[in-house]
């Protein structure tokens, strides 16, 4: 019997997904689009601004920032207000951002432009895990966030091959156009489709919400769960974001078509980790392997590839397969979501998002930083840069993944509302 109501209780009418799952999926989506594009038009850039690695890690990232800084006040609207309108009014400032990105003529105009995108998108995600959280069973959450996370896969896709095709038909301005008129649409969808979840804003006061931000970061699971997204998805989104197209250019000696269909690759495997891996760790958890276990033997395999990508292995499918499986550390969201009380969902995400994001805007800069310190060849960048900004990137990730491996703490028990 009580199988049967589990069962039951597993069960997502079909509305469900096209109200509110299909919605935010598509703002994901456009998230993901913008957050990898400039892997791909990155020698458009440089032929046409000038610029050094350092100037292109800032104008990537610059995104990132935006993003992560925003995290902590969102997940107080979201908590406030709700995931539909918070989302549908920040992708009309994308929508702007990607117009200016269109018209600017110079790097600080490009750097406004896309910080005002990732203002902009910086709800795509968290918006989506909050309205999952009010709306699907917990224990179908690591199955709806992965594949969520899958159509973000589905963005970076579409960042790869289908960009560069695009480039033939129009430059990387006509391509920012269009992507505006896409953010416009995607926030009409949002806010005229998806429902409003009755009693899903918060009638908690202005002082109630801080505290339950303290009440998050005072928190020593949240932390060590925290740190490991910070170093491995936030390494894993500032190398698929920007640098490994140089890489694939530079170490393993492919042309630009080929860099091109290696991100693709790249962008399917990510697709495909973040559907598999979150409906495979729901599946897992009714047979007792708990979803941290899961997070931590995909993780620890990613760290180990990575380790094989530092030393300068000539191979195309270390990189996929290493995508798979960093995308296994997205399941620190669901185990965390379930750790905290419902309604500190958004702000446990934000949270998170800020961590990670912090962590792949200091990556990105970073990696350009380090790998200027050498000087570039007509053919490239040097391989003792990437061998050591990327060697410095995953002793951190090493770190925070001996400290969730080794770590028993009296923290790790729920956080029960009071």
């Amino acid at each position: 019997m009580d199988q049967a109501q589990t069962l039951s209780e597993d069960r997502i009418p079909l509305n469900l997904y096209a109200v509110v799952w299909f919605p935010f999926a598509c703002g994901y989506f456009l998230s993901y689009l913008f957050r990898t594009i400039n892997a791909m038009i990155s020698p458009d850039l440089v032929r046409d601004l000038g610029v050094n690695p350092s100037e292109l890690g800032l104008l990537t990232s610059a995104y990132l920032i935006s993003f992560a800084l925003f995290q902590l006040p969102l997940g107080v609207l979201l908590d406030r207000f709700g995931p539909r309108r918070v989302n549908a009014a920040l992708l009309l400032c994308a929508a702007a951002g990607a117009g200016l990105f269109a018209a600017a003529q110079n790097l600080p105009g490009l750097v406004i432009a896309r910080t005002l995108i990732g203002f902009g998108v910086s709800a795509c995600l968290m918006s989506a895990i909050k309205a999952f959280v009010l709306w699907f069973p917990m224990s179908r959450l690591a199955t709806v966030n992965g594949w969520l996370l899958a159509a973000g896969g589905l963005g970076a896709m579409t960042a790869t091959a289908p960009v560069e095709a695009a480039l033939k038909l129009t430059d990387w301005r006509g391509v920012f156009v269009a992507l505006a008129g896409v953010a416009l649409a995607v926030a009409a969808l949002v806010f005229f489709v998806v429902p409003d979840k009755k009693d899903s804003n918060s009638r908690e006061s202005a002082a109630e919400l801080l505290s339950g931000i303290r009440k998050v970061f005072a928190n020593g699971f949240f932390w060590r769960l925290g740190l490991l997204l910070t170093f491995v998805m936030g390494g894993f989104m500032s190398i698929q974001g920007l640098w490994f197209a140089p890489w694939l250019r530079d170490v393993v000696g492919l042309s630009r078509p080929q860099v091109a269909e290696t991100l693709l690759l790249l962008a399917i495997a990510t697709t495909l980790g973040f559907a598999l891996l979150g409906s495979g760790a729901d599946r897992l958890a009714r047979f007792g392997i708990d979803p941290q276990s899961t997070m931590k033997l995909t993780v620890g395999v990613s760290i180990v590839l990575f380790f094989l990508i530092v030393i300068g292995v000539k191979s195309v499918w270390i990189p996929v397969v290493y995508t798979f499986c960093a995308t296994g550390s997205m399941l620190i969201y669901p185990i965390l979501s379930k750790h905290f009380p419902k309604q500190l969902a958004g702000r446990v995400n934000t949270a998170l998002n800020l961590l990670a994001f912090l962590g792949a805007f200091a990556a990105q800069w970073g990696i350009g930083v380090v790998i200027n310190l050498w000087p570039a060849s007509e053919s490239g960048y040097a391989l003792a840069g990437y061998r050591a900004a990327f060697g410095m990137m995953l002793g951190l990730q090493l770190v925070s993944f001996a400290l969730v491996i080794f770590s028993r703490k009296q923290s790790d028990r729920p956080v029960t509302p009071q």
